[in-house]
C-alpha cells in the first residue's frame, strides 16, 4: 500500500510521525512524507521518501523563523497565535497542493497529524481513507475531563464537568473555528457535504482509525471515545533521528537532572533564571539544560557550576542517565521520561501541556507548578521532594514497564494497516462506509 504522511512542521509533531512512518515502511508499505521543505531533513534522516510542497511560498528555513515570536508567549495567547499564524497557513498550503500530490503519486491512504486541523477534508473529498494521529495529548471533546489546552483541575463531580463543558465550548470558539471556516470553504468548493455543527466536525466522523500515542494508563478515566479511537503508547524511535553532539566527558557521575522546555514556547527568560537559581543550591546533583536557540545564555544570568548548558541535547540518551526531568510537560518529553523511568517536575506553559501536567500529578510520576506560582523556593522544594521521595521513581518505573510491554509503534502501525485495508476493500467492493462511532459531544 502507498501511504502518505502529513504532519504539522513542528519538531514535537514530526518526530512521532516519522517514527510511525518508519514502522509502516518496515512492514512492507511504500511510505512518503509530504510537507514543506523544513520537514524534509527529518524525513530524509529517517530514511523516508520526501515530497516537498509549497517550495516557493515557504523556502527552506522560513518556518523556523516564522514561529520565533510564539517562544515568548504563554497560555491561550500562545495557542491562539500558533493556530492563527501557523495552523491556518498550513491548511491553505496543504489543501492547495495535496490533491495533486495524491493523484500524481498514486497515494492510496493518508496518515494525518490531528492538529493539522481539518486537512482531512482533502482525502474525504477524494474518497481515500485517512487515519488521525494524536501526536499531542488527545483532547477530550465530550467534556468528561478538562480540555487539555486549558489549566483546569480534575475532579469527578457534576459541577466540575459543567466547567469542563464550558471550557471546551470556549476553547473551540477560540481555537478550532479559526481553521474550521477554511475547511468549510474547501468542502463547499469540492461539493463535500459535512455537518459542521459540532466540534470537531471531521475528527471522528470518517477517520478509518484514530490512534493516540498516549498510553491508556496515563490518561484520565471515563472518556467516551468513538469506536475507532485506539490508545497505543508512545511512538519512539531514536534510530530515526539525526544525531546530536553532546559533551559527554563533562558528566561526572552525580545524579543527573535534565531540563528541557521544548521547541516552541521556550523563550521566556524568567523560567530559566528560576530553574538555575533553584538548582544552584543543590550541589549534589548535576544538571543538563537544553536551552534552544531562542534563549541567549548571557540573558539568563550566571550559570551555576553544576549546570551544563547546551542549545540542543540528545534527549533520549540523556534521559537514560537521569534521575529527574524538569519539563514544560510536552507530551513527547513526558513519554520519553516515563519510557526511561524518570519522574518529573513540570512547568506547563501552553498548548496541551496543562493536560499533560495534570496527568503527571494525577498518576504520581511527578509534580507540577503553574507558571504564575513559579518561584525559586517553590521549584527548589518540588525538585527536592521528587528526588527524595522514592514513590515518584517507583511510579515512573511502573510506566516504563507499561510502555515497554505496550509496543506502541507496533500497535499503531498494525491498527492503521488493518483499518486502511478494510476501508479500501469496502470501497472497491462498493459497500458504504458508515462511521465507526461518534464521540459524545457538547
Amino acid at each position: 500500500m502507498k501511504i502518505g504522511f502529513v504532519s504539522m512542521p513542528l519538531t514535537g509533531h514530526i518526530n512521532p510521525m516519522v517514527a510511525l512512518a518508519r514502522k509502516l515502511k518496515s512492514r512492507g508499505h511504500e511510505v512518503v512524507f509530504i510537507g514543506i521543505l523544513d520537514v524534509g531533513p527529518y524525513a530524509l534522516a529517517a530514511g523516508l521518501d520526501f515530497i516537498p510542497i509549497a517550495e516557493k511560498e515557504v523556502p527552506l528555513g522560513a518556518s523556523t523563523g516564522a514561529i520565533v515570536p510564539v517562544s515568548k508567549l504563554r497560555g491561550t495567547e500562545a495557542t491562539r497565535w500558533t493556530i492563527e499564524q501557523s495552523v491556518r497557513g498550513m491548511f491553505h498550503l496543504a489543501s492547495q497542493y495535496l490533491p495533486g500530490v495524491i493523484a500524481e503519486k498514486g497515494i492510496e491512504a493518508l496518515v494525518l497529524d490531528t492538529i493539522h486541523m481539518y486537512i482531512e477534508v482533502v482525502p474525504m473529498s477524494m474518497g481515500i481513507p485517512y487515519a488521525h494521529v494524536w501526536a499531542i495529548l488527545n483532547i477530550d471533546f465530550s467534556g468528561t475531563t478538562p480540555p487539555s489546552v486549558l489549566p483546569m483541575k480534575y475532579e469527578h463531580t457534576a459541577e466540575a464537568r459543567a466547567g469542563y463543558v464550558k471550557g471546551l465550548v470556549e476553547s473551540d470558539n477560540a481555537f478550532f473555528r479559526i481553521v474550521q471556516v477554511l475547511g468549510e470553504e474547501y468542502a463547499e468548493r469540492v461539493d463535500l457535504k459535512l455537518d459542521w455543527s459540532h466540534p470537531p466536525a471531521t475528527v471522528s466522523r470518517d477517520a478509518a482509525i484514530i490512534v493516540s500515542q498516549t498510553p491508556k494508563e496515563f490518561d484520565l478515566p471515563g472518556i467516551p471515545w468513538p469506536a475507532q479511537f485506539q490508545y497505543t503508547g508512545p511512538f519512539q524511535d531514536a534510530a530515526g533521528r539525526a544525531p546530536v553532539a553532546f559533551p559527554w566527558e563533562k558528566l561526572d557521575g552525580r545524579p543527573l537532572v535534565y531540563v528541557s522546555l521544548g521547541t516552541l514556547v521556550n523563550g521566556l527568560d524568567f523560567i530559566y533564571k528560576t530553574i538555575l537559581s533553584a538548582v544552584q543550591n543543590i550541589p549534589e546533583i548535576q544538571v543538563v539544560l537544553s536551552k534552544s536557540r531562542n534563549i541567549d545564555t548571557e540573558k539568563i544570568g550566571p550559570i551555576p557550576t553544576n549546570v551544563i548548558v547546551v542549545e540542543q541535547a540528545p534527549q533520549i540518551e540523556i534521559l537514560q542517565r537521569s534521575a529527574l526531568c524538569i519539563t514544560h510537560a510536552g507530551l513527547n518529553t513526558t513519554l520519553e521520561s516515563l519510557a526511561n523511568g524518570v519522574p518529573m517536575v513540570a512547568i506547563p506553559i501552553a498548548y496541551d501541556q496543562f493536560g499533560v501536567a495534570l496527568r503527571i500529578e494525577h498518576h504520581g510520576v511527578g509534580e507540577f507548578v503553574d507558571i504564575d506560582d513559579l518561584t525559586v523556593d517553590r521549584l527548589h522544594e518540588l525538585i527536592q521532594k521528587v528526588l527524595q521521595t522514592p514513590a515518584y521513581r517507583e511510579k515512573a518505573l511502573y510506566f516504563k514497564e507499561v510502555i515497554a510491554k505496550g509496543h506502541g509503534l507496533d500497535v499503531a502501525a498494525e491498527a492503521i494497516e488493518s483499518a486502511f485495508e478494510l476501508a479500501i476493500k469496502k470501497r472497491l467492493g462498493g459497500s458504504s462506509t458508515e462511521p465507526a462511532g461518534e464521540l459524545s459531544r457538547v
